[in-house]
């Protein structure tokens, strides 16, 4: 029930080392302004709905209800439907860590950023607030590292993908045309010209550190996640659960401890996501881990080709794809001896308290 897309040894290896194991869950949340921009994301049915995913998201991971609860603009699901059911499945631990979202979120730890300008501005962030939140995600990774046989670290931010993009290109890597998108079909070129000005604007050049990289075309999640995958890997496995967002945030978090003398355990890192993401044919999770090189890329195979709810069976259409720690929650649950009907069984049961009551 885990395919590995890119490293199948290192990923098999991280795997069999964590079979039977619970782990403990953080999901970092945060806003960027990108998202406000008609079609960029799907993350919210309008710009003005984007501004509450990330809490709407939050308040069902940890309350299992929000009146905020985001959808796709045709009113599918947000994967934070999985990811509860994964929660509630395992009993598992949730931190729920803000690094700027702007809006209140009922149980969050908030980290003390703020959102992100849009990255076309090419300054997003200050750097002290990047330098900060690096400083908190160096400490709650420290600290959360020994909640659980291993940690799982997930991430909320709409516009997310096209702010992975943005540093993965500030960093030097030839990521166009391989990010996904909760769009169907990746809007490739719509991210790629907002990428290309917030860097022109910015002004960074080839000598440019990652912290610069992040301050001016990144989003608030990015250096916290950054500074939590580098401190617990000391002392536990980790799993990124995401796509696109997170191999951009390995490549970022390698980058950042090279240039800090940090040292961290790289072998103790994977990247577990969707089989939406991995298989999207409008994007290429594979090549980009590939490009990255940092860590293992694992992919859960839950369908819901089966599912008796016509919205989640839009997950197999290209909808949504991934967010919240879905995807890697989901191989948590398979590494935890969870079959795939139960687990579908589990979603569905989430999905229909959701949107029924």
């Amino acid at each position: 029930m885990i395919s590995y897309p890119f490293d199948r040894q290192g990923g098999e290896r991280w795997s069999e080392a964590l079979a039977g194991k619970r782990p403990a869950f953080a999901c970092v949340v945060g806003f960027t302004e990108t998202c406000l921009i008609p079609g960029i994301s799907a993350a919210g049915s309008t710009p003005e709905a984007r501004r509450y995913t990330a809490a709407g998201d939050a308040e069902v991971l940890l309350h299992g209800w929000s009146s905020r609860l985001p959808t796709a603009p045709e009113g599918y699901p947000s994967p934070v439907v999985i990811s509860r059911a994964v929660v509630q499945l395992l009993n598992l631990p949730v931190w729920i860590l803000d690094s700027g979202l702007g809006e209140p979120c009922m149980g969050g730890i908030v980290l003390g950023g703020t959102p992100a300008r849009c990255l076309s501005t090419g300054r997003a962030m200050s750097t002290q607030t990047v330098s900060d939140l690096f400083e908190q995600g160096l400490l709650w990774g420290e600290r959360l590292a020994r909640e659980g046989d291993y940690l799982v670290i997930g991430e909320c931010v709409a516009g997310g993908t096209t702010t992975a993009l943005a540093v993965l290109l500030g960093l030097g890597f030839a990521a166009e045309g391989l990010v996904n998108s909760s769009h169907p079909c990746c809007n490739h070129d719509q991210k790629q010209q907002l990428v290309r000005l917030g860097l022109t604007r910015g002004g960074l050049g080839h000598r440019a550190t990652a912290m610069e990289v992040v301050a001016a075309v990144g989003d608030p999640v990015q250096p916290v996640v950054s500074g939590m995958l580098l401190a617990a890997s000391l002392y536990t496995p980790v799993l990124l659960a995401g796509g696109s967002q997170m191999l951009a945030i390995a490549a970022l978090a390698a980058r950042l401890a090279h240039e800090s003398g940090i040292v961290w355990q790289a072998n103790r890192v994977a990247v577990g996501t969707t089989r939406w993401v991995a298989q999207d044919p409008s994007a290429d999770a594979a090549h980009l881990a590939r490009l990255v090189g940092v860590v293992p890329l694992l992919a859960s195979t839950l369908s819901f080709a089966a599912s008796a709810h016509v919205p989640l069976r839009a997950y197999e259409r290209g909808y949504v794809k991934e967010g919240v720690g879905a995807g890697g929650l989901a191989i948590a649950a398979h590494l935890a001896g969870i079959e795939h009907d139960e687990l579908l069984a589990a979603i569905e049961g989430v999905f229909e308290r959701l949107t029924i009551g």
